[in-house]
């Protein structure tokens, strides 16, 4: 929780170019990737930014695929936000911001076109693999949007295929390959403080920005954006936070190459 006074101290700062912790506005915590954290899952990474801690997890399974897509796999985003966290999530179904983080990761997932959808189709109009990735926000230090966008790629990246029986049963254990994937879709969110464009914010930054807009890119295009928050970006603001999202993205791609050995 922060108290208004802490708000408006932040805000003091931001008025005046300043952060608390001295970061320039445009600078990212460290950036920590660990991939292959959970053994159960076929793919998976603990993304750790400043004092935000992000697990992603991706589950395969086979199953039918949708009727106007037959010959293509399918690709699920979930998000739990939970009060291991933050005593600011709660328990029981998911709430407003956690079905949010779900939608934003998968848009920009979906819309760079990273994953090769048609290669995951089993039997065309029958059976194709379901990609389902899990995000679990470990502990909200801020900024937990970006954190598990780049959780969800790195896990993505670390996929491995299970082999199939005679029954087109996945046999899980095994690998048939790695997951086919275009691009590395990274999303960079800029949060407007007291008129400041903010990014990364820390918990206590974040919770006293008034508005905030995710770009999500790969190399050579934006590919989606979000806007949150009650306040609005002007079009000159619009712009600098896509280009300096587009670039910073850029720098953020090369820690995640390295990280899922790219």
């Amino acid at each position: 929780m922060i108290t208004k006074i802490d708000k408006e101290f932040i805000k003091t700062l931001a008025r005046e170019g300043k952060r608390e912790d001295g970061r320039a506005f445009d600078q990212f915590r460290d950036l920590k990737i660990e991939t292959g954290f959970a053994k159960n899952a076929e793919g998976s990474a603990l993304v750790t930014l400043g004092e935000t801690r992000v697990l992603a997890g991706v589950k395969l399974s086979v199953g039918t695929p949708f009727a106007d897509t037959a010959n293509e796999g399918v690709l699920m985003v979930n998000a739990e936000l939970g009060p291991k966290a933050s005593p600011e999530f709660e328990t029981g179904p998911p709430k407003e911001g956690a079905i949010e983080l779900a939608r934003v990761i998968d848009r920009g997932i979906r819309e760079s076109k990273c994953i090769d959808l048609e290669a995951l189709c089993i039997t065309p109009k029958e059976k194709v693999w379901m990609v389902s990735v899990d995000i679990d926000p470990i502990n909200d230090g801020g900024n937990i949007l970006d954190a598990a966008g780049i959780a969800a790629i790195a896990a993505l990246h670390d996929v491995k295929i299970p082999k199939l029986d005679e029954d087109v049963r996945p046999i899980f254990g095994t690998n048939s390959g790695k997951l086919k994937l275009r691009h590395i879709p990274i999303p960079v969110t800029t949060f407007k403080v007291n008129g400041a464009l903010v990014m990364d914010p820390d918990f206590e930054e974040e919770a006293s920005a008034e508005a905030r807009l995710t770009v999500t890119s790969v190399e050579g295009f934006l590919c989606a954006m979000q806007k949150g928050g009650e306040s609005n970006f002007k079009t000159e603001e619009v712009v600098r936070a896509a280009e300096t999202a587009y670039a910073k993205a850029t720098e953020l791609r090369e820690v995640v190459k390295q990280a899922v050995g790219l």
